[in-house]
Parts: C-alpha cells; sequence; structure tokens
C-alpha cells in the first residue's frame, strides 16, 4: 500500500476529526445551571461578586489582580462593554489551559458567559494560541451547541485564532490582535476596563480564572478560599517541566513549595540528576537555586528574590544545566518575541544577547541594561526580560567563574 499523500496528512492535521459532542453530558453533570439562575434571577451580579471576593481568586494569566474587584471595575464603566478571554497561553513552560480546555471545555465557557452576563457584557470574544489547532476545533463546535442550545441569549460569542506571537498575550496588545492590528501593547492609562476592545470598557480574563467561577459560586467562596493554605487562599494549576521524572499538570493548594512539587507530586528529579534551580513563573519569572526551593509559589512572596509566579509555570533545572546557557536561551527568546515598539526592549534584549553570546558578563553594565529595560519598556515583556540576568548574577554566582 503506498504511503498516504502530504496533502492528506496536512488537511488530517488542520482539520482534526469531530469528536462527540460533550454538551449533553456536561448538562447531564449539572453544567449550565448555574448559569440559568444567573440569568432568570435567581442569582444577582452582586451575589456572584461578592463570592469571587470571598474565594480570593486572582487573575491566574500571571498578572493575579483579583478577580472580584476587577469584575466591580468594569461593571462601574459607562456601557456598552464587551468580555475578552485571554487563551493565547504563549509563556514557555506554561500549558495549564491547554488541559482545561481539552479536559472541561463547557466549564470554561460557563463562566465566560456569567462573566459576560455580570459586566453585562453583549460580546464576548474568545482569544485562542494559534498553536491549538485541534482545540479550536473542538471549541467552535462546542460554542455552536451552546448557542444553538438556547445558553447564551444575552451575549455573542467570537472565537478569535491568535496571531502566533508572545506578546498577544498581554492583554492589551491582544486586544489590538482581535481587532485585527498589529499586536502591540498599547499605553496605559487608559486600561482597557475603562478603554479597551473596540474602545469600549473590557474585562480580560485567563481560562484559569473563568474555570473556577462555577465551582465558587456553587460551592461558596469559603470553600476554595479553605483550599489552599494558610495564609494562601484557592487552589492552583503548577504546569511542571524540566528535569523531573513526571513533569505535567498539578492543580494543588496556592502556597505549594517548589520542593513539593519535585518530592510528592512529580515523582522526584530525574535519575542521575541533583536539583539545582528552578523558574518560578516561566521564562520571565526569574531564576532561585535549589536552596530557596521552600518559598510558597503564590503572589507575592517571591518579588523581594527578584522573582514572580506568574501563570504557575514551574521549569526544574539540574546540576547538568549551566545558568549562563539558561540566561542566554531566554535572552534569545525575548529578543526573538520583542514586538520592537519600543527602543528599551527592542535594543535593549538584542545587546543582552550580543553580551552574553560574547561570554561578557559585566556586573555593573548588565545591571545598568536591565534597569534601563525595566524601567522605561513599554510593557512587562521588556520589564521583566532581564529577570534572569539578573538571578544568575545574585544567585548562581559559580556558575560565572
Amino acid at each position: 500500500m503506498p504511503p498516504p499523500s502530504r496533502t492528506r496528512s496536512r488537511r488530517r492535521v488542520c482539520e482534526p476529526a469531530a469528536a462527540a459532542p460533550l454538551l449533553p453530558a456536561y448538562r447531564a453533570a449539572g453544567g449550565y445551571a448555574l448559569l440559568g439562575r444567573c440569568l432568570d434571577g435567581s442569582l444577582t451580579r452582586e451575589a456572584v461578586i461578592e463570592q469571587l471576593q470571598a474565594s480570593g481568586l486572582r487573575g491566574l494569566g500571571g498578572a493575579g489582580f483579583p478577580t472580584a474587584r476587577k469584575w466591580a471595575l468594569v461593571r462601574q464603566a459607562a456601557g456598552p462593554r464587551l468580555l475578552a478571554v485571554n487563551a493565547d497561553e504563549g509563556e514557555p513552560g506554561t500549558f495549564k489551559d491547554r488541559l482545561f480546555l481539552e479536559q472541561d471545555p463547557h466549564r470554561m465557557i460557563e463562566g465566560m458567559l456569567i462573566a459576560a452576563w455580570a459586566v453585562e457584557a453583549d460580546s464576548a470574544y474568545l482569544y485562542l494560541r494559534d498553536e491549538y489547532p485541534e482545540i479550536r476545533s473542538r471549541l467552535s463546535a462546542e460554542i455552536d451547541a451552546v448557542v444553538a442550545a438556547g445558553l447564551a441569549p444575552h451575549t455573542s460569542i467570537h472565537l478569535r485564532r491568535g496571531a502566533g506571537a508572545y506578546i498577544c498575550g498581554e492583554e492589551s496588545a491582544m486586544i489590538e490582535s482581535i481587532e485585527g492590528k498589529r499586536g502591540l501593547p498599547r499605553h496605559r492609562p487608559p486600561y482597557v476596563a475603562q478603554r479597551g476592545l473596540f474602545d469600549r470598557p473590557t474585562l480580560v480574563n485567563n481560562v484559569e480564572t473563568l474555570w473556577w467561577v462555577r465551582d465558587i459560586v456553587e460551592r461558596g467562596g469559603a470553600w476554595f478560599a479553605g483550599q489552599g493554605k494558610p495564609g494562601h487562599p484557592g487552589l492552583r494549576s503548577y504546569s511542571v517541566s524540566g528535569r523531573v521524572r513526571r513533569p505535567g499538570v498539578r492543580v494543588l493548594p496556592a502556597g505549594t513549595t517548589a520542593r513539593e512539587l519535585i518530592e510528592d507530586h512529580c515523582g522526584g528529579m530525574l535519575e542521575g540528576h541533583v536539583f539545582k534551580g528552578y523558574l518560578p513563573g516561566g521564562a520571565s519569572g526569574g531564576i532561585l537555586p535549589a536552596s530557596m526551593a521552600d518559598i510558597p509559589l503564590d503572589f507575592g512572596h517571591l518579588e523581594k528574590h527578584g522573582c514572580f509566579v506568574g501563570s504557575h509555570a514551574v521549569v526544574i533545572l539540574s546540576d547538568q544545566d549551566d545558568m549562563k546557557d539558561v540566561a542566554l536561551n531566554l535572552m534569545r527568546f525575548f529578543e526573538d518575541e520583542s514586538c520592537g515598539q519600543c527602543t528599551p526592549c527592542r535594543a535593549g534584549t538584542e545587546k543582552a544577547v550580543k553580551l552574553l553570546a560574547g561570554g561578557s558578563w559585566d556586573r555593573a553594565l548588565l545591571e545598568a541594561l536591565t534597569a534601563v529595560m525595566r524601567d522605561a519598556s513599554i510593557c512587562g515583556l521588556g520589564q521583566a526580560a532581564g529577570n534572569p540576568i539578573l538571578s544568575v548574577l545574585r544567585h548562581f554566582p559559580q556558575d560565572l567563574k
């Protein structure tokens, strides 16, 4: 038998085979009942936001802004309003949203529809990472089924393909891309909650943030808050990769540490590897040594060490990793993904790569360069791009000898 043609193979990749509908099973398990209570007046918008406030839920795309506060701010803005769901997930080491959308997409869709109802958004735009074609095909079919079932009478749903750029994970660049323009971050203020998509007040939430809405409202905000460790309300989805035996997504109490992830949830380090350091928050979250593996991986606990948890993408490194090479690899990524709009980021990342590739680790020069990038760049890419360099200078001086 002759091998399949290239054309047939490409079509099979780009147009996944139709899968069994998920909506009937989700509704049979109680799905969309909460949305129905919202739409029929059994629940008020204030009551739903109060539960979110009690839960301590924060934006889980990386920024960590309190969800209830964001919903309330958008509601206060003069309408008409819009909703944008950030499913771009471009941060290296992050793959939690993909898992949620593959395994239980309707939980996110219901959260999205409840959010649209809560802020009275007449349209919801779901911006999906273009490298997820199978998910896009499934979401398109399931959204059509939701609309056909009459479950979204209060808003229209628009599925948008991502532009294939890391920068479009930043909310204002994502909005520019949805509008059909080049994905460049906007100057702020005004913030997107005031003037966002199509110049209208816009609520922007991440997939995982919306995924938790149903559980929080049905079980109560106190229930969700109680799932975390003391002082760390809620649950977190940690994307764990690198030198561990069992990488993957782990849904665990907020405040879980890197050491706990490795030893209790990922089967320990790979054979022959000794734990040396880790990225607590993806490419831009900095690098910490193994001696600091007991810091809670939660918002507000890593900043004093020059790092942040971001989207909870934890990359484990070992004694077989040279931290100079790690920093250079990350800087090359930022150089490639810089949108080029502002000089500090565009020129700064390029200059940093040239210095590191040439073996120059002049502390004063690198600290001055990263300071300019941090203070003068328009968005978080340039502001955080120097974190890997500063982390190596601060925590891994032995690798510079």
